[in-house]
């Protein structure tokens, strides 16, 4: 295992990717905002799979977060995270400071229309600019031939997909299948702040999730009766519903019945104490 190289400037990032152009080299990027877990390293074994380099951002982003939401304790452990990039084959990290990303006068902002409506969209007002701003100058920085990101974030995924294509980029977004624990739960750096009970109830989202899926593949294709299928768990296990709808996995529409051959996407969203988590599933009527 070789500890990865830091970057923490824009300048050091350009004089790397020059001189792995110059290497002809081809480059996968892991944006990540730390406090790695196996979602994370997964995505950069998967690029190191594609790509002769891999390089991992680490930044916790201030313009994605909201006024209320949990950036200053937000989980940070840059050494460990930089040991674990190191196993996963990572050759770089670029973990610059907010003042570096956002100097004084910063101005522009990048908004992707669509794929940012409902959902968190709604719920957590500026996060997909944050989110689509900082990606868009992380891609224009490293140039990477690659950029993966993880489905479990799955409105993210299509947000930074309808970003790259828009603004030919010239980057392919690779979705990358969710991590879960072993008993269902969705690989998140926020389950570190789950209380023992906390985190046996947050079960209740993959439960209600699987369940999903399991009466659409027996041929359920009423989506209220997925969605009352799908809540039932969490209602039992008290966690606080924020969302549970079923999206059209292409465009994020809202659907009111499966179709045979049109992807469909269950998402949810819910508080357990003062922790929201996310988790999507894939939904397939035969």
């Amino acid at each position: 295992m070789t500890t990865p190289r830091l970057l923490k400037t824009p300048q050091e990032v350009r004089w790397f990717e020059r001189d792995l152009r110059r290497r002809g080299q081809t480059l996968a990027l892991v944006p990540t905002m730390g406090f790695l877990h196996e979602g994370h390293l997964s995505l950069m074994r998967e690029g190191r799979a594609r790509c002769d380099v891999v390089a991992a951002t680490i930044f916790v982003n201030p313009t994605q977060f909201g006024p209320r939401e949990d950036l200053s304790r937000y989980p940070r452990d840059l050494a460990g995270d930089l040991a674990k990039c190191g196993a996963a084959s990572a050759a770089v990290v670029y973990a610059p400071e907010p003042a570096t990303v956002y100097p004084d006068g910063y101005q522009t902002y990048v908004s992707v229309e669509q794929a940012s409506l409902g959902l968190c969209g709604d719920r957590r007002p500026g996060h997909f600019r944050g989110v689509a701003t900082v990606v868009a100058k992380l891609l224009a920085l490293f140039r990477p031939d690659v950029a993966l990101f993880g489905e479990k974030d799955y409105q993210q995924l299509k947000v930074i997909e309808a970003l790259a294509r828009d603004l030919e980029l010239g980057v392919e977004v690779v979705g990358r299948p969710t991590v879960r624990e072993a008993d269902g739960l969705a690989m998140s750096s926020r389950n570190a702040y789950l209380s023992p009970d906390e985190r046996e109830r947050a079960r209740a989202l993959s439960k209600g999730l699987f369940a999903m899926a399991a009466a659409a593949a027996a041929g359920q294709a009423d989506v209220a009766a997925l969605v009352a299928l799908g809540t039932s768990p969490l209602a039992e296990a008290n966690v606080r519903l924020d969302y549970l709808e079923v999206r059209d996995a292409a465009t994020l529409s809202p659907l009111t019945a499966l179709t045979p051959g049109r992807p469909a996407r269950a998402l949810v969203a819910g508080f357990l104490g003062t922790t929201r988590l996310i988790d999507n599933l894939a939904l397939q009527v035969p």
